[in-house]
């Protein structure tokens, strides 16, 4: 997927405007991959244009994370400081959701209440990829302070929702942050896959294949929300966490002829 492409045709109007989506979706995706200094870079680039609601306001979230992430502290406190002002005043919970992770990644006091915080605002703002990063962010800081069990509970939630939602790079990170807690990632073979609902093998086919799950929605006339859910279940089954390990478990007979996404 050419995702450069894909940002800068969402988005529409300026050419400007679209380099600054681009790069702070480029942000976004080295962050869930843990490519924290090309994080940084890409997050910096998409917040040098002139503050506005949009690309470079958002922008400021990844760039506090990938700051904190290569022990760049005065560089993650001043996002930080930009981001407490571009939500001042607000009272919806997406906003004070991120911003509380936001100061708990910085290590203000208080870290873990404001994990905590972040975690609980989110889960309510409906945004579940951002609920799901708090529950990530909040379980490697419990991995780091010893506390094992409690991390491998925000983890497995975390890398539960990745799983659903299609995003492979915050599931893998997920992933290997759940096998550092001495968590066993459960692996079955293939054989596995005969004990999926013909609904689900089909989702499974056509997700192995490339398709989005909106694109798969289309196809079998269900909502991606839908598909997300059955996803969800395909990977429980077969004891994975992410579409690239799907793809590996699908054999050329599991398939069924399925032609790939363009």
């Amino acid at each position: 997927m050419d995702e450069v492409h894909e940002v800068t045709t969402e988005l529409g109007g300026s050419a400007m405007g679209a380099l600054r989506c681009r790069d702070g979706r480029l942000a976004w995706l080295n962050n869930g991959r843990g490519r924290y200094h090309e994080a940084l870079a890409a997050a910096e680039q998409a917040g040098a244009g002139p503050d506005e609601v949009g690309p470079s306001t958002w922008a400021v979230v990844e760039l506090v994370e990938a700051a904190v992430r290569t022990g760049q502290g005065a560089k993650a406190a001043a996002a930080l400081a930009q981001l407490v002002e571009a939500t001042r005043g607000s009272q919806g919970d997406w906003a004070l959701g991120v911003t509380a992770r936001s100061r708990a990644l910085v290590g203000q006091p208080g870290t873990e209440a404001l994990y905590r915080e972040a975690v609980e605002r989110l889960g309510r703002s409906g945004d579940g990829l951002e609920a799901a990063r708090a529950q990530l962010v909040y379980g490697e800081w419990l991995r780091r302070a010893g506390r094992r069990a409690d991390a491998r509970h925000q983890l497995k939630l975390a890398a539960q929702a990745f799983c659903a939602l299609g995003v492979d790079g915050f599931a893998d990170r997920a992933r290997r942050e759940l096998a550092a807690t001495g968590e066993t990632v459960r692996r079955r073979s293939v054989e596995t896959f005969g004990e999926l609902t013909p609904q689900e093998a089909e989702i499974s086919r056509l997700a192995g294949a490339g398709y989005t799950n909106p694109e798969i929605g289309l196809r079998l006339f269900l909502s991606a929300r839908t598909v997300e859910w059955h996803l969800a279940k395909v990977f429980t089954k077969l004891g994975i966490s992410s579409r690239r390990q799907l793809r590996q478990v699908l054999r050329p007979a599991d398939l069924g002829g399925v032609v790939p996404a363009a």
